[in-house]
């Protein structure tokens, strides 16, 4: 399990966000102020640091110096709708990345990955029933021949090898394919969608093992993945 360490003062927006996290498989720790954010670093064993930029004792890019110092980990700022000197500033420091509140849920979570990946702190190769995904290169393999997917097949696939063991809702993969493609992608879309996929990589369509129906609720990765 991959751990987060939140830096914001806003309760609400930290409530929802460790909800958020928790929901995708993470450990938070979450600060709300520069002084705790210090006084929790050491002995703490962070993957990855989210960092409100305006803090209220302070500053994201100072707490970004101590992280740094601490442990290099990715850190993704969170700034203010319209700050651009801040997103400059964070960037200019060596930030890996930021996102600009009001955010996408689902947006953040890629970045998180993305950054993750980068660190080497999240696989970028997953095994499961013959099929490989090489996240980094993007290629797709079922028993050693490379097989070719749409945009949105391999933004669905993604999807449930970023979360084993989870049941996935209808509502939430439409979610995901309207932020892929930019445009609205209905129910009978996604079934078609989900069709075409297990054709591809799954060894019995009809009976699939990889992507498993979890009957009035949505979908599952099914068997055994190896990162």
């Amino acid at each position: 399990m991959k751990r987060i360490f939140l830096v914001e003062d806003d309760k609400e927006i930290a409530k929802n966000l460790i909800l958020l996290l928790h929901s995708e498989g993470f450990a938070v720790t979450h600060a709300s102020t520069k002084a705790e954010a210090v006084s929790m670093l050491y002995g703490s064993n962070n993957d990855i640091a989210l960092v409100d930029i305006s803090l209220p004792d302070g500053n994201g890019f100072t707490l970004y110096t101590e992280i740094k110092q601490f442990k290099d980990i990715p850190v993704i700022f969170l700034t203010a709708s319209g700050d651009e000197a801040s997103v400059v500033t964070g960037l200019n420091i060596g930030a890996d990345d930021y996102i600009t509140k009001p955010f996408r849920s689902r947006e953040l979570v890629a970045r998180i990955n993305t950054a993750l990946r980068k660190y080497g702190h999240s696989p970028s190769v997953f095994k499961i029933q013959g099929l490989y995904i090489d996240m980094a290169s993007g290629t797709v393999k079922k028993d050693n021949k490379e097989i070719f997917l749409s945009a949105l097949e391999y933004r669905l696939l993604l999807v449930f090898i970023n979360n084993p063991g989870n049941i996935i809702t209808r509502e939430r993969l439409l979610d995901e394919l309207w932020d892929a493609a930019g445009e609205f992608v209905n129910n009978n879309t996604l079934t078609v969608y989900i069709k075409r996929l297990r054709e591809k990589i799954e060894d019995d369509p009809a009976n699939p093992g990889i992507i498993l129906t979890v009957r009035g609720t949505g979908y599952r990765l099914g068997g055994n993945y190896v990162p």
